[in-house]
This record gives structure tokens, C-alpha cells and sequence, in this order.
């Protein structure tokens, strides 16, 4: 037999406690709060609650704040609510319903009403956590799938440029940091966790258009001539006309914004970046912060071309505007999150030092 559902009857009579539990009868467990405050600390508590039965006249706290309490965290997308009140009136009742309540029961009640309606809303809701649970476990099957087939390919290209795997991770690392900090700070650019799950994955393909650069440019020791930087600056559309060109282009979202990746992430806020030469918000904010990613992650990395720089000169030199510029709300958040970026790509080449020692 499975887990009993829990149900949290909330009512400061308890009489009314009694009679619920002695009409439900043992098929669930319960726990019982005489007022609101009681309901909003067990549910800050982690109480396990599968459905709650809420009275609306009850003392400190009633029931109308504790259904806007649970919108306000969010608790009433996960544990429905059935409002059991003897008001009668048509606005009361709306009002709970706006508030997100998922039935509303009079009283007196009629038990065989009350069962059923409990044993209906428990059933709905598991069976939305199921197809919820389905739905998320497809999109970790298809996103384990996509982080495979661009790792294995962003390594080809790292090592087709001699460059470590590292660089890889770092930037993944990296864009994964500032897009989180980012919309801590400002609602500018909204997104959700998909999205920033996305762009992270996607920046890992920024470089794809390097496969179609010749390797004698690609791994020059020295300084590039005007005539082989203008080569190596096509590395952007290469990439970028590659992806347009898969059949998936137009349905699949991670490859247009790989795309946008690959085409701007050497653009500059103020336009003097290329291949398109756009200007702030032009650039996506996928391609901005991968640009910054990817500049961070070349300064501190050594190069066939050069030593690296040690973090803090690295952090200065691109706010100093030694880099080119870039979107001022990325460089705070740069700033802001520098200690905890340090000791991640610290604990990172630890791990991968660790691992090649195996």
C-alpha cells in the first residue's frame, strides 16, 4: 500500500477539526492549524501537504492572507486549497476563487460532497504532478542528448585550435554565473531558468565557425596579419551560416540562439565590434554576455600567442575598456560576482587536474 495523502485541515474550532478528520476517515494523515499563522509556519516548515482544507474566519490571520501568502510564494501552484466557510455570499466566494482556491464548500455540508470532492482535487492534482514529472523528465532526456553533441563537438573544434578542454567548461561556467546574477539585478532582460539553461549550453558552440578556418591562421604562434585577422573574423558567419543551414533551424530554439551566439559574440556595446557592427541592445543579450565570457576566459587562459593574465589584471583590463566596451550592467555584474568566479574556475582546474592524474 502507498503513502497516505496529507491533508492540513485549518480551523480554529476543534470541532470542525474532528468532524473533517471523522468524515475523511483513516485513508489520509492530517495535520490541523487553529489559525492562519499556523498554516503559513508549517508550510514554511516543509510540512509535507497534499491538499488543504481552510476555514476563512479564523483569528491573527485569516483565511483570505493565508491564499494570498501562498500566491506570494508560490505555494498555491503545488498544494490546492478547498475553502470550507459558512458565507454564502457571492463576492466571498469569488474572491477566494481569485485568489486561487480550487473548490469552494458551504456550510452545512453534505459528507458524501465533502469525500468526494477531497478524493476528486487529490486525484486531479496527481495526476498534474505525473504529467508534469513526464514532461520533465522528456526535456532532461532531450537536454542530455543536446550537452552530449555539443561537447563532443565544441572539443573537436577546442582541439583542432590546440586549445584545452577547459576553455569549454570556462565558458559554460562563466556565462551560467553572470546570467544568474544578472537577473538578480535588473528585470531589463527576463528570463527563466530554461532560458539561461539554454544560452549556457549554447555558448559552448560560440567558436563552431573556426572549423572552416585554416589551421596555419588558427594556430599561429604570433601576431596575425591585417589579412589573416580579416580570415579569422569570418569565423563568425561561418559558424553562424552553418547552423542557418540545419534543417532544424526555424524549431529548434537552442539552435537559433546558438546561432546568435556564434554570429555576435564579437560584437561591442558600442558598436565597433564585428561582423555586424551593431550597437548595445542590438547585440542579444546571449551573444553580450558569451562576448564577455569568452574575453574573461582568453585573458586568464595562456595562448599559442600569449602567456595569461592572473584574474584581477584580467578584471581590470576589461573594465578599464582594454577589451572594447560592453554593456555596463554586464561589467557590474562581472564586478559583483569576480571573488565567486575565481574560486569556481580555482576548483574546476583543481578537479580537471585531479581527474588527468587518474
Amino acid at each position: 500500500m502507498g503513502l497516505k495523502d496529507r491533508i492540513l485541515i485549518a480551523d480554529d474550532s476543534e470541532m470542525n477539526q474532528e468532524l473533517l478528520t471523522e468524515i475523511l476517515g483513516d485513508k489520509y494523515d492530517y495535520l490541523y492549524a487553529g489559525d492562519g499563522v499556523q498554516v503559513v509556519e508549517q508550510l514554511n516548515d516543509d510540512a509535507e501537504v497534499d491538499l488543504i482544507l481552510l476555514d476563512i474566519n479564523m483569528p491573527r490571520m485569516d483565511g483570505f492572507e493565508v491564499l494570498r501568502v501562498m500566491n506570494e510564494r508560490r505555494w498555491i501552484e503545488e498544494i490546492p486549497v478547498i475553502v470550507i466557510s459558512a458565507e454564502y455570499d457571492a463576492e466571498y466566494i469569488q474572491r477566494a476563487y481569485d485568489l486561487g482556491t480550487t473548490d469552494y464548500i458551504n456550510r452545512p455540508f453534505s459528507v458524501s460532497v465533502v469525500q468526494h470532492r477531497v478524493e476528486n482535487t487529490l486525484m486531479l492534482y496527481s495526476r498534474q504532478r505525473r504529467l508534469v514529472q513526464l514532461v520533465e523528465e522528456q526535456v532532461y532526456d532531450r537536454e542530455k542528448i543536446n550537452n552530449t553533441m555539443i561537447n563532443i563537438l565544441s572539443h573537436v573544434i577546442e582541439s583542432r585550435n590546440n586549445e584545452s578542454g577547459s576553455h569549454t567548461l570556462h565558458m559554460r561556467s562563466i556565462s551560467n554565473l553572470i546570467l544568474h546574477h544578472l537577473t538578480k539585478i535588473t528585470d531589463r532582460y527576463p528570463m527563466t531558468e530554461s532560458d539561461i539553461s539554454m544560452i549556457t549550453m549554447a555558448s559552448a558552440l560560440h567558436d563552431i565557425g573556426k572549423i572552416g578556418i585554416d589551421e596555419k591562421i588558427l594556430n599561429k604562434p604570433g601576431r596575425l596579419t591585417k589579412e589573416e585577422f580579416e580570415i579569422m573574423k569570418t569565423h563568425t558567419v561561418i559558424g553562424a551560416n552553418m547552423l542557418e543551414s540545419l534543417a532544424i533551424y526555424q524549431s529548434e530554439p537552442l539552435v537559433r540562439v546558438a546561432h546568435d551566439i556564434c554570429r555576435w559574440h564579437h560584437e561591442r556595446f558600442d558598436g565597433k565590434g564585428y561582423p555586424d557592427g551593431l550597437v548595445g541592445d542590438e547585440i542579444p543579450i546571449s551573444a553580450q554576455v558569451v562576448s564577455l565570457a569568452d574575453v574573461y576566459d582568453a585573458l586568464v587562459s595562456e595562448r599559442v600567442y600569449k602567456k595569461a593574465f592572473s584574474h584581477e589584471r584580467a578584471i581590470q583590463m576589461i573594465l578599464n575598456g582594454e577589451c572594447g566596451a560592453f554593456n555596463p550592467v554586464l561589467l557590474e555584474c562581472l564586478l559583483e560576482i569576480q571573488d565567486t568566479l575565481k574560486r569556481e574556475l580555482v576548483e574546476q582546474s583543481k578537479n580537471a587536474y585531479e581527474y588527468a592524474a587518474l
